[in-house]
């Protein structure tokens, strides 16, 4: 359905993270390698990173194919970063939403991509649907399953739960709804990264000269690459990643089946 890919480490222009390498995000709107759904991702775009001593993310979305937009070629030569998340999107009915439904979404210190599909959204979910206070069902920036699954990431991550663990439960919540549903998820908050694995492609690669890309696919031919096993979720910073299974949920305790550990470390 999409292709994404997020980043933390020393500051690397968004060309270098996305333009550049051989099979990078900006080729993958295009030629995917990896895809398991969908073969073009033409239908939006959107990039977000972090500035220096801000840590409110700006975002920069368009409703077209990344190649055609001009001044996003003038952007990622020059903007650099510690912190991006970019993503190129195949929609699930095109054109809804033009940029608005093009991630990353974004809110306080969050940037948010969901590469997937909710089969049934939004009758298959209606039990959640209703929990969600009216305010946060106004404010969904897009009417699309992905800006409503942001939104029930966010009500947790607003809870204090740590970024991982509520990625991980909200897989777990939905998926407990819509076992069909593809659900990996990416969340970067400048210095960290989390991510899940559920139904697509997951990929880490701990970057030789320091930092940690996490992406749907390798963007070249680096054998250091590692995938990510389906039905994991990740967390990253710019010197570990530790990746921990999830189990299927069951529809009367879905949360039950994140449990932190065992888990499985890497570090560079």
């Amino acid at each position: 359905m999409c292709r994404h890919l997020a980043y933390t480490g020393p500051a690397l222009t968004l060309g270098e993270l996305l333009v550049a390498p051989a099979h990078g995000l900006y080729r993958q709107s295009w030629a995917p390698r990896r895809q398991r759904y969908g073969t073009v991702n033409a239908d939006g775009f959107g990039v977000g990173w972090y500035a220096e001593g801000d840590p409110v993310p700006a975002r920069y979305r368009r409703a077209g194919p990344i190649w055609a937009d001009r001044s996003f070629a003038d952007l990622a030569r020059v903007v650099r970063s510690t912190a991006v998340l970019g993503a190129v999107r195949d929609a699930t009915l095109s054109g809804a939403d033009a940029e608005a439904a093009a991630a990353p979404f974004a809110a306080d210190t969050w940037l948010f991509s969901h590469n997937g599909a909710v089969p049934g959204w939004p009758g298959s979910l209606a039990p959640l649907v209703s929990s969600l206070a009216p305010r946060d069902l106004l404010s969904l920036e897009a009417r699309n399953d992905s800006a409503f699954v942001w939104a029930l990431v966010l009500r947790r991550l607003r809870a204090g739960v740590p970024e991982a663990e509520a990625l991980a439960g909200t897989v777990l919540e939905i998926a407990a709804l819509a076992p069909a549903a593809r659900l990996n998820l990416l969340l970067a908050a400048g210095d960290t990264v989390a991510a899940t694995a559920w139904g697509d492609s997951l990929w880490y690669l701990a970057r030789p000269g320091g930092g940690t890309v996490v992406a749907s696919e390798p963007y070249d031919d680096d054998p250091h690459w590692q995938e990510v096993p389906d039905r994991t979720v990740l967390a990253a910073s710019r010197t570990d990643v530790l990746l921990t299974p999830l189990k299927e949920p069951s529809p009367e305790a879905p949360d039950d089946a994140f449990t932190p550990a065992p888990a499985e470390e890497s570090r560079p």
